[in-house]
């Protein structure tokens, strides 16, 4: 009787877990989409209904058995049970799928499609994204570049990659300092919005040139110093130009850094002690070293017991033997910001690339995104990464000095952060309270455009009949890497949106179609105050050819002067790094970029060698970006001039070289060309005319001799 009993608790139990299959629906693939289809609709509902009645009268069978001992009632109940299971969840369900649904999909399974593609799209964020077209055209010229001015001043020529080992080599000036990365960022400089890269300077561990537990602990505690430069300047000898540099800091613009010490990073050790009798190394001058104490109010201060507790938490009995820790000393951990704040918010799914920020204080501060993602959204198509829901609903900020945190909510509009603003009331800051100082520098994060693009390649489509055949779908452009091909990343510029009245920070992704490399749309999520988190979609139109990156990349490939210039570099024991293809929407015109480095074969100093521009069916590769769009476009030259920068007055009178007018003649040549392989004589005149102009001015001042 006792064994009848918890048989028929047993059985009364099944009944919860069949109502928790019955939910479960909603998370299964069986058909063409993720979440419950036609045969789930149509079987799985009355069936699970079934069994939990089933898995009742099999419980009072088993009761009435424990009174009266009669087991052929409870064993048919429990026979039926099983058949139920067996047959009402494998084989009915197969027979419908594949004899109902398979022959007649489309008309089947349309209801469930249109809910897949709007359930998929409001989990990812797609439904706020806009839709615009993109009307080109191939008039992109010289006077439109000046008009545009600000835009190609912040076309990205260092890649992250090369950048950060010519950072390395040329200021890490140590063995134990090490660049873990480059960010991209924003500021005003002497009044100019421009596009920069910033990488800090922390301490390597494992390079210090004594491991032993006061160097790691006590002596080296923190890193110094960023270096800051511009996206787009090259020196004479193919380096990158500086803003910030060297140890201590040494600006040459408006943006300082006051308080250069790095206690919380990336690449941070486990716990150090500061307010100690030893000194903290600072940085390095010649053959001494110049030391500090900190001053901050990070760390927990120290006493008798939490000296004895921390000797355990980190397993040191150093620490309690060590004189040079006093009751003012204070133990800083947790110094990783990731770490730090997944120890507050353990529930957000952290981004992978915190970011560096110089406030306008000079303090340094890191940016982290921070989302709350789950796999329990009905209809939604998972991923990989995330599950199937995401929101960008937390802008953590971290002071590298004391190592406090703010969390402010980015999307308030999040139901999962609701609850935990609920549950955590104080912890979460409106993202309005953010100094506006600050707030210009938060970004679209990068890894969440990506999932979004990953995503919006097929579910672009909102008819159920054109996404059931597939038939606009879209990917990512590959670029070449070592070894092969990979997506492109997003990546971001400084640039005017067409409809924009002047240039902000965006980043960017293109698409081609699936099986295709010609460009069929790109997408632009706006960083910047007031339009911060708006996404949109230019869509070229299908009836004209826009080329893609990869048929760029094919193209710079295939041209003979390029192709020789490569070969002969690598001849001469050099090896040839390509940068990542930029594609850089301009007035109503594709323009790309793509920078040339050169590194010896056994050195780590990559050198900015060439640029490679490609508008239209015309490529040029010349030294500078300057250059190389004087020689497709013509017109004059477009450098940025570097004195005003430094605060100097511009050169007055210069004239013209006679080198500078023959490249605006090829430019107006090409074009020329260009117009008459399309048929358009009257720009193929005005060209041709342009041309001749500058010849005959060319032959007036002797040829050309200077």
């Amino acid at each position: 009787m006792h064994l009848t009993v918890l048989a028929a608790l047993f059985l009364f139990w099944g009944i919860f877990g069949a109502w928790l299959d019955l939910n479960e629906i909603l998370f299964v693939k069986r058909g063409v989409v993720f979440g419950p289809g036609y045969t789930d609709v149509t079987t799985q509902l009355w069936v699970l209904k079934a069994i939990m009645g089933l898995y009742g009268v099999a419980g009072i069978a088993a009761v009435f058995f424990a009174i009266r001992p009669d087991w052929r009632i409870p064993a048919a109940a429990i026979l039926l049970l099983v058949v139920a299971n067996v047959v009402g969840r494998g084989i009915y369900p197969s027979i419908v799928q594949k004899f109902q649904v398979i022959p007649n999909e489309i008309v089947a399974e349309k209801p469930y499609l249109e809910k897949n593609i709007h359930y998929t799209r409001l989990a990812y964020g797609l439904t706020q994204m806009e839709e615009k077209e993109f009307p080109t055209d191939d008039n992109l010229t010289a006077k439109d570049l000046q008009k545009n001015d600000l835009t190609v001043k912040n076309i990205r020529l260092w890649d992250h990659a090369p950048l950060l080992q010519t950072y390395s080599q040329l200021q890490e000036m140590r063995t134990y300092y090490k660049f873990t990365g480059v960010d991209n960022d924003r500021y005003t400089v002497n009044g100019e919005y421009r596009q920069v890269m910033l990488s800090p300077r922390e301490i390597s561990y494992p390079a210090l040139p004594s491991r032993t537990w006061v160097n790691e602990h006590l002596a080296y505690t923190h890193g110094y110093g960023v270096v800051l430069g511009p996206v787009n300047r090259i020196s004479p000898e193919g380096l990158p130009e500086f803003f910030i540099k060297d140890i201590p800091p040494v600006s040459t613009t408006p943006i300082r850094v006051t308080r250069p010490e790095i206690y919380f990073g990336e690449n941070s050790n486990e716990y150090v002690f500061v307010r100690t009798k030893m000194p903290e190394f600072d940085y390095p001058v010649g053959d001494k070293n110049v030391y500090s104490r900190y001053e901050g109010t990070g760390g927990v201060p120290l006493s008798f017991l939490k000296k004895l507790i921390f000797a355990v938490r980190f397993a040191s009995i150093t620490l309690l033997l060590s004189d040079d820790i006093t009751s003012e000393s204070r133990v800083m951990y947790h110094r990783n910001v990731r770490e730090r704040v997944s120890m507050i918010a353990p529930f957000a799914r952290l981004d992978q690339d915190p970011y560096l920020v110089i406030s306008p204080e000079g303090r340094l501060l890191w940016f982290i995104d921070g989302y709350t993602v789950s796999d329990r959204f009905p209809y939604s198509e998972p991923t990989r990464d995330v599950g199937n829901y995401i929101r960008n609903t937390i802008k953590a900020v971290v002071d590298a000095y004391d190592g406090t945190v703010q969390l402010y909510v980015s999307d308030p509009t999040d139901p999962l952060l609701q609850t935990y603003a609920k549950i955590f009331p104080g912890v979460f800051k409106p993202l309005m309270e953010m100094p506006e100082a600050l707030r210009s520098h938060i970004r679209y994060p990068a890894g969440l455009l990506a999932i979004q693009a990953r995503m919006y390649r097929a579910y672009h489509m909102q008819d159920a009949q054109v996404f059931y055949n597939k038939e606009d779908l879209w990917s990512i452009p590959g670029k070449q890497v070592a070894g092969g091909q990979q997506s492109m990343d997003p990546y971001y510029t400084i640039m005017k949106l067409p409809e924009a009245e002047k240039e902000e920070f965006i980043l960017l992704s293109p698409f081609t179609p699936s099986m295709k490399d010609n460009m069929s749309a790109w997408m632009a999520a706006r960083c910047d105050a007031p339009h911060y988190g708006k996404v949109i979609v230019y869509k070229f139109p299908k009836q004209k050819l826009v080329y893609g990156p990869r048929q760029i990349e094919a193209r710079i490939d295939q041209d003979t002067m390029i192709s020789q210039q490569l070969t002969l570099w690598q001849q001469r024991g050099s090896n040839v790094i390509r940068g990542s293809l930029l594609a850089i929407p301009i007035e109503k015109s594709i323009l790309y970029v793509e920078s040339l480095y050169l590194a010896a074969a056994n050195g780590q100093l990559p050198e900015l060698k060439r640029v490679i521009v490609a508008y239209g069916n015309t490529i040029a590769m010349e030294e500078t970006l300057d250059l190389a769009l004087q020689k497709i476009f013509g017109g004059g030259p477009m450098k940025e001039r570097a004195s005003q920068d430094e605060g100097d007055k511009p050169a007055v009178g210069a004239e013209r070289s006679d080198r500078q007018t023959a490249i605006e003649a090829l430019g107006h040549f090409r074009k020329a060309q260009e117009f008459l392989r399309q048929g358009n004589w009257g720009g193929y005149g005005e060209e041709m005319k342009k041309t001749g102009e500058l010849l005959l001015t060319l032959e007036k001042k002797g040829g050309g001799s200077k």
